[in-house]
C-alpha cells in the first residue's frame, strides 16, 4: 500500500493536461481542453479536460475521473500501478508497502489536523467580528479601515484576530475537544519545555489562513498588532505532516480559475498583495509569500498557464534577491514578464488607489521579458567595467541556457547579443555548452526519445481505437456486480447526487408559521441514520461515510477528499456526478420538465424529503422480505425473536413512512 501523504504528493504535482496530453492530443477550448475520446470511437470530440478542477469527462460513453484515474483506465492499470506511473513523470519515489498501525494512525492524524485547522480559523473569524474589547476595535479595524477590505472580502480569505490573551485559543480549543498533540503538530500552539506550559503561537496577530490548491486549510500567516519592533511583523506556520511551504502558493486556491480564464498568473510577494488586487477586480493573483519560488510552486502555477507575470516595488535589493529563483521558472518552460510598479507603490497599495482596468492596463503596458528586464537592470550597475559587463553577460546566458524551447532562446541571445553588444555565435556556443552539461546527453538524443515515446502512445492508442467491443461484457462490468434493482440503484445514485452536488446547501421549510433552515448533508445523513439504514451500494456507502466523518468534525468534506480519493471507486463516481449536466440526471423523483424549470430551492425544499421517504420506503420494503426469508427457512430461537423485533418496528415505519409519501405526492 502506498502511504496517504506519497499519495497527496503525486496528486499534488499531477498536471492533469500534461499526463492526458501523454495519450490523447488535446486542443484548447476556452477554459478546457477536448479531444475525441480514447475511450470509445467518435468523431465529433466529446472528451473534455478541465485543468482548474483536475477532472476529465466523456460526454459521449460518460468516462470521467482524474489524472491516476485516466492513467488506470487507458491502461487497464491497478489504483497503485497508475499511481506509480504518475508518479514516475514527476519523479516522485514510491515504495509501496503493507501499511503499519502506525502509518494508519498518521493518516488519521492528518485529518484531525485538516479538521483542528477549519475549526481554528472560524474561530479566529468569530474573535474579530464578536469581540469588543479587541477583536473588532484592533482586527476588524485593521482589515477594513487600515487595508480597506470589504465584508465580502474578508469572508472570502476568512480573515480573523488571535486574541491577545496568551493561550485563550488553546484553551477554547480544548474545551472544543481537540487534542493538545494536534494543536503542537500545527504549530498553532507552543509548549514550553521549562514547565510544560501550552501558548498561542499567533497570540495578538491578525490572521491570514492558508489554503491549499484544493481549498483545505493548511497553516496561517500571523501579523502582529504590536509596535515593539522586536517583534517580528509576520510569523508563518511551521512546517508540519500537512503543511509544507515550498509546495503551497498563498491565494491559489482562490486564483485558478482566473488564471485558466486570463491564460497568465501574476506573481506578487505578500497576502496583503494577494487580497487587495483580488478585491479590486484582478483574480489571476497568487503569493509566494516572502519565500524563494520553488519547483513544485512553479509546477503548481504550471498545471493552469504557462504565463507568469511578476510584480515588483521599486526596491532594487529585493528584485535582486529574487532573481535566482526566475531561473527555476525558465528551466520548467514558462514564459516570465516582470512589471516595474512606480515609486513609492507596492501591489497592495497600488490595487487600492487603481481599478481592475487600471492595473491591468498598466501590466499589459509595462510588462518586459525576464531575460531583457535582468539584462539591462544589471547592466546599470555592471556601468563600463568590463569584469562586471562579463559577468553580467554570463549570468544571463546562465539564464537562456534553462529555457527549452530552441525558436525561444534563439531569439533570447539576439536580443542579449544586442544588449550586452557581444558576439552573437560566442552566446550560442556558451549557451549551448551550458545546455550540455545540464543535460548529460546530446540534444539530438533526447529529442529521439521524445519521437519514439510519442510513437509508442499513438500505437497504444490505435491499438485502443480498434479493438473489437463486446457490448455483452460492458454491460456485465456496469450491472453484473450488484444484486439491486435499478429503482433502489436509481435512488442511491440520487441522494449521492445531491449531497455531492448540495452538500453543503441549506432550504428552507414553512413550519408552523415560521421558515426553517435546513442543512442537506445533515438532513441526508441524520435521516437515514435515524432509522438505521445504509446505502447498499458500497461506493455510495463509502462516499456517504466520508461526509458523515466530516459531519462529525463540523465540516463539509473537500472536494479533494472525493475526487482524489484512494478509493479510485468513490474517486471515478465522485467525479462522474460532480461533472454530470443536472438537466439530464436520471431522477426517481422529478421529470425531466422538473428538472429544467424548477429552481434551486424549490428543487431542494421539495426534493430532499420526498427522494428520502421514497428511499426509506424501497429500504423497509427490501428488508422486510429478507426478514421473511429468514424466518421462512431453518432459524434459531434467538434469530426468531430478533427478526419479529425488527419486523414490528419496520412495519410501524412503513407505516408512517406510506402516510408521509401520501402528502408529500399528493
Amino acid at each position: 500500500m502506498i502511504e496517504r501523504e506519497v499519495v497527496d504528493r503525486i496528486i499534488a504535482a499531477a498536471d492533469i493536461v500534461e499526463v492526458i496530453s501523454d495519450y490523447v492530443t488535446l486542443k484548447r477550448k476556452g477554459a478546457n481542453y477536448q479531444a475525441c475520446c480514447p475511450f470509445h470511437n467518435e468523431k465529433t470530440p466529446s472528451f473534455v479536460v478541465s485543468p482548474a478542477k483536475g477532472l476529465y469527462k466523456c460526454f459521449g460513453c460518460g468516462k470521467a475521473g482524474n489524472a491516476v484515474s485516466f492513467v488506470m483506465e487507458h491502461e487497464s492499470m491497478t489504483y497503485p500501478e497508475a499511481l506509480k506511473v504518475v508518479a514516475k513523470k514527476y519523479g516522485i519515489e514510491v515504495r509501496e508497502k503493507e501499511l503499519t498501525e502506525e502509518q494508519i494512525r498518521h493518516n488519521d492524524d492528518r485529518e484531525s489536523m485538516f479538521a483542528l485547522n477549519s475549526w481554528v480559523a472560524d474561530y479566529f473569524t468569530a474573535y474579530m467580528n464578536d469581540d469588543v474589547a479587541e477583536g473588532i476595535p484592533v482586527g476588524r479595524s485593521y482589515f477594513a479601515q487600515k487595508r480597506g477590505f470589504t465584508p465580502q472580502t474578508i469572508r472570502k480569505f476568512c480573515l480573523g484576530m488571535c486574541p491577545g490573551k496568551g493561550d485563550k485559543m488553546t484553551t477554547d480549543a480544548l474545551k472544543a475537544g481537540y487534542k493538545e498533540q494536534f494543536l503542537t503538530a500545527t504549530g498553532l500552539t507552543i509548549k514550553r519545555e521549562a514547565d510544560g506550559r501550552l501558548y498561542d503561537r499567533f497570540r495578538e496577530r491578525v490572521m491570514f489562513p492558508i489554503h491549499n490548491i484544493s481549498g483545505r486549510i493548511v497553516g496561517f500567516g500571523g501579523r502582529t498588532m504590536r509596535t515593539d519592533k522586536s517583534v517580528a511583523k509576520y510569523q508563518n506556520s511551521p512546517e508540519s505532516p500537512i503543511y509544507n511551504k515550498s509546495y503551497e502558493l498563498y491565494g491559489l486556491y482562490f486564483a485558478k480559475k482566473a488564471i485558466q480564464q486570463a491564460d497568465f498568473a501574476i506573481m506578487v510577494e505578500g497576502y496583503t498583495d494577494v487580497i487587495s488586487m483580488h478585491q479590486s477586480g484582478v483574480e489571476n493573483v497568487v503569493a509566494s509569500s516572502g519565500t524563494s519560488l520553488t519547483i513544485e510552486q512553479i509546477r503548481l502555477i504550471r498545471r493552469f498557464t504557462h504565463n507568469l507575470t511578476i510584480i515588483y516595488d521599486s526596491d532594487a535589493a529585493g528584485i535582486k534577491a529574487s532573481l535566482r529563483g526566475i531561473d527555476l521558472v525558465l528551466k520548467e518552460g514558462m514564459n516570465v514578464r516582470v512589471v516595474l510598479l512606480p515609486d513609492g507603490d507596492d501591489p497592495d497599495s497600488f490595487a487600492r488607489t487603481h481599478s481592475a482596468t487600471q492595473v491591468q492596463q498598466y501590466i499589459s503596458q509595462h510588462q518586459q521579458n525576464f531575460i531583457t528586464f535582468k539584462a539591462e537592470l544589471l547592466l546599470k550597475e555592471a556601468d563600463n567595467d568590463p569584469i562586471k559587463r562579463s559577468a553580467v553577460t554570463k549570468d544571463i546566458v546562465n539564464s537562456i541556457a534553462q529555457i527549452p524551447d530552441t525558436i525561444q532562446r534563439s531569439m533570447f541571445i539576439k536580443e542579449c547579443a544586442r544588449i550586452m553588444d557581444v558576439n552573437e555565435n560566442m552566446l550560442i556556443s556558451e549557451v549551448a555548452s551550458r545546455r550540455m552539461l545540464a543535460l548529460g546527453d546530446s540534444e539530438a538524443e533526447a529529442f529521439i526519445r521524445r519521437q519514439q515515446q510519442q510513437q509508442q502512445h499513438q500505437n497504444r492508442q490505435f491499438s485502443r481505437y480498434n479493438a473489437p467491443t463486446n457490448n455483452t461484457e460492458e454491460a456485465t462490468e456496469m450491472f453484473g456486480q450488484t444484486q439491486l434493482s435499478a429503482s433502489t440503484l436509481t435512488l442511491e445514485r440520487e441522494i449521492i447526487y445531491y449531497l455531492l452536488k448540495y452538500g453543503n446547501h441549506n432550504y428552507g421549510v414553512l413550519e408552523s408559521g415560521a421558515v426553517a433552515e435546513f442543512n442537506v448533508a445533515n438532513v441526508i445523513i441524520s435521516e437515514l441514520e435515524k432509522d438505521e439504514m445504509s446505502l447498499t451500494d458500497k461506493t455510495y456507502r463509502a462516499i456517504m461515510e466520508i461526509y458523515r466523518n466530516a459531519l462529525s468534525e463540523s465540516r463539509m468534506p473537500s472536494q479533494s477528499e472525493l475526487v482524489n480519493n484512494a478509493d479510485p471507486e468513490v474517486a471515478t463516481t465522485s467525479v462522474d456526478i460532480l461533472t454530470m449536466d443536472d438537466n439530464y440526471i436520471e431522477s426517481a423523483i422529478w421529470s425531466q420538465k422538473d428538472m429544467k424549470s424548477l429552481s434551486e430551492s424549490e428543487m431542494l425544499s421539495s426534493g430532499i424529503p420526498k427522494l428520502i421517504w421514497l428511499y426509506k420506503s424501497r429500504f423497509v420494503v427490501g428488508r422486510i422480505a429478507e426478514l421473511n426469508a429468514i424466518l421462512a427457512s431453518d432459524h434459531t430461537e434467538e434469530q426468531e425473536t430478533d427478526c419479529l423485533r425488527e419486523l414490528t418496528r419496520l412495519n410501524k415505519l412503513k407505516v408512517t413512512i406510506a402516510n408521509q409519501l401520501k402528502r408529500l405526492i399528493i
